[in-house]
């Protein structure tokens, strides 16, 4: 893989790990219709750990009130509203990573397809677009009781299947139950931090039991790229989503998927 290959699949997994569009979507493109070179697991580690970094510099104030609300509540008996969050992202966090170690091998073997990819990409447009045009999205994270996170976090793990895209489902998830856009987001950003350490770890384990080289270059060049993408994006999503709307991600979801789904009649892709 080039240099400048790895360099345009950095920024795709950075924009795409926090829009509510596929990534899985953008990285068939490169590999199957312009016949790149699979980038590897090393990369894969590589552009966890950036858009780990990103999510974890720009909530840092949140990250530090949430550690400091679960040691209270937790330990001290002072329960708070950060400690509150904080429990509620780590039970949200538990049905996609029991789902994800369980069914792993099923769906590399078999969802995999770009099939699959462009019909999830689509049929999750719909129910993203029905979520946003509900009335009265008015609720704060401050009111989110157990049940809600839970929900969350039930569609999060929808999101193992390819084409989904998992900030797109946990969004679509808050505003059918009424929240803000913007508290919407929020959340499915806190709730990506511990699923993709968890992702991150597990491809990283692979990564240390596997005997080929580690290319080192292509690993840091990933992490930054990825990192600054995924900050960028999350800067100003958050601070557009309120006057944008989900609908120009709904119309560029269906375009994606209608595109793949042409590109497999025609046979540029398999």
């Amino acid at each position: 893989m080039e240099w400048w290959q790895a360099v345009v699949l950095a920024v795709l997994q950075g924009l795409t790990e926090f829009l509510p569009v596929s990534s899985s979507a953008h990285l068939i493109l490169p590999s199957q219709l312009l016949g790149w070179p699979d980038q590897g697991l090393a990369f894969d580690v590589a552009v966890h750990v950036g858009t780990l970094m990103a999510v974890m510099l720009y909530f840092r104030s949140d990250i530090k009130n949430l550690i400091k609300g679960f040691i209270d509540s937790t330990f001290l008996r002072k329960p708070s509203q950060d400690g509150k969050m904080a429990w509620w992202i780590i039970i949200a966090t538990m049905p996609a990573g029991f789902f994800g170690l369980c069914l792993n091998g099923v769906i590399e073997d078999h969802f995999r397809h770009a099939a699959v990819i462009a019909s999830t990409t689509i049929i999750f447009g719909v129910f993203l677009l029905l979520a946003d045009k509900r009335k009265n999205l008015v609720k704060q994270l401050t009111d989110m009781p157990l049940s809600h996170a839970l929900y969350i976090g039930f569609a999060q793990a929808i999101a193992l299947i390819p084409g989904t895209s998992r900030s797109g489902i946990t969004i679509t998830m808050a505003l059918f139950l009424g929240y803000r856009r913007s508290e919407a987001a929020r959340f499915s950003f806190l709730l990506s931090m511990p699923l993709i350490l968890l992702a991150g770890g597990y491809k990283a384990c692979e990564l240390l039991v596997s005997e080929s080289p580690i290319p080192w270059g292509f690993i840091s060049m990933g992490v930054v790229v990825s990192c600054l993408s995924a900050y960028i994006c999350i800067h100003y999503f958050l601070k557009l989503i309120e006057q944008l709307s989900m609908t120009p991600f709904v119309v560029y979801r269906f375009l994606l998927g209608g595109f793949l789904f042409t590109a497999l009649y025609v046979g540029w892709i398999q």
